[in-house]
């Protein structure tokens, strides 16, 4: 399944929703990271203040990837689309 992120407060909720569909609790996911339960709580309430390489190392251990997609160039794909049907 894919989620849009428009805003970093989006990871929120799709942290918790990952670890949860992966059956681990905060404390199991800390100890995974070699950090408190109280840590990766404050990391899912406050995604913003926390760096981007751990954002990584969890979505790493939760088996998903962050995928970045050049809207333009899906755009630019469409409209050649468009055009060639005229």
């Amino acid at each position: 399944m894919e989620y849009r992120i428009a805003f970093i407060k989006q990871v929120s909720p799709l942290l918790k929703s990952l670890r949860n569909q992966r059956g681990l609790t905060q404390k199991q996911l800390g100890e995974k990271l070699g950090i408190s339960q109280r840590m990766v709580a404050t990391i899912e309430a406050n995604p913003e203040k926390t760096r981007f390489e751990r954002i990584l190392q969890i979505l790493s251990i939760l088996d998903a990837d962050l995928i970045i997609r050049d809207r333009s160039a899906i755009i630019d794909k469409s409209n050649s689309a468009n055009n060639e049907s005229w």
